[in-house]
């Protein structure tokens, strides 16, 4: 297909110690016809001054353009962001990740045709005292629509969507806390059948400690959300379906741990 214009959404509220990763990672990509937009969400903090600085390395093709008040949450920003795109096709990536390569979003983008309404790929998470060491592996590989009634949903960061899905099903619920991503994707890949197709590359590099990463209490309130979520679409699942992806991802976690203590061996100095 040709070069449509990417919207990238990237919403913000002081960020200041992570969004230069992001906008570097932007600035970068070999992919020029993108609109990168920053909803921020007033900070109070030198984010906003962060960003300003980066302009200039966006260069004379690609569009940065800001957009600062009061939100009602990071889903309600998000929601902005939508309305404010002016991209044929729209993606979101969050402060504190970054695109894993120069190449992410060309890569995503030449995986479109007539038959793709949207597509994704895979990512790793690191921890910011070791960014060096992948902690877990996200890959998408595995995910299939009727995953998704056992909590599965492509990883949302690799997840670039023609923007007319959005129009026509809708945009994030701002009723759900942590998991409006996966009850959005529920409404258009589940009930909606919207054609997506999986690229198999590590598309995006996510932090530790985000709304949906920060512990046992997020795992609950994701599972809340999602059980929610099924009730709402009328789609038939329940705690122990949705509660089946945790078994999947403990294989994830224990895969990365083995390949972070043979990393560590490989750096520790030779006898």
């Amino acid at each position: 297909m040709s070069k449509p214009l990417v919207s990238i959404i990237t919403v913000t509220f002081n960020s200041e110690a992570t969004v230069a990763d992001t906008l570097r990672s932007v600035a970068s990509q070999d992919y020029d016809n993108v609109e990168h937009l920053i909803v921020d969400g007033a900070s109070t903090d030198a984010t906003l001054q962060i960003v300003e600085q980066w302009r200039p390395e966006y260069g004379s093709v690609k569009v940065l353009r800001v957009s600062s008040s009061p939100d009602k949450g990071i889903y309600d920003a998000m929601n902005k962001g939508l309305k404010m795109a002016k991209g044929e096709i729209v993606g979101i990536l969050n402060s504190d990740d970054y695109f894993s390569t120069e190449t992410s979003l060309s890569t995503l983008i030449d995986a479109f045709d007539d038959d793709t309404d949207a597509v994704y790929a895979d990512l790793h998470y690191i921890m910011d005292e070791r960014p060096d060491l992948v902690v877990r592996y996200y890959s998408s590989r595995v995910f299939s629509r009727r995953k998704m009634l056992m909590g599965f949903q492509p990883a949302h960061p690799t997840f670039y969507c023609r923007k007319q899905c959005y129009d026509r099903f809708g945009h994030f619920d701002i009723d759900f806390k942590v998991a409006a991503d996966f009850e959005q994707l529920l409404r258009m890949i589940y009930k909606g059948r919207i054609r997506t197709r999986y690229v198999p590359f590590d598309c995006v590099t996510m932090r530790m400690g985000g709304a949906s990463t920060s512990g046992m209490k997020s795992h609950r309130q994701i599972m809340r959300d999602h059980i929610k979520a099924y009730r709402k679409n009328r789609v038939p699942a329940n705690r122990f379906t949705d509660a089946l992806r945790y078994f999947w991802k403990l294989g994830e976690m224990a895969g990365a741990r083995i390949n972070w203590h043979h990393e560590i061996i490989d750096d520790s100095p030779s006898s």
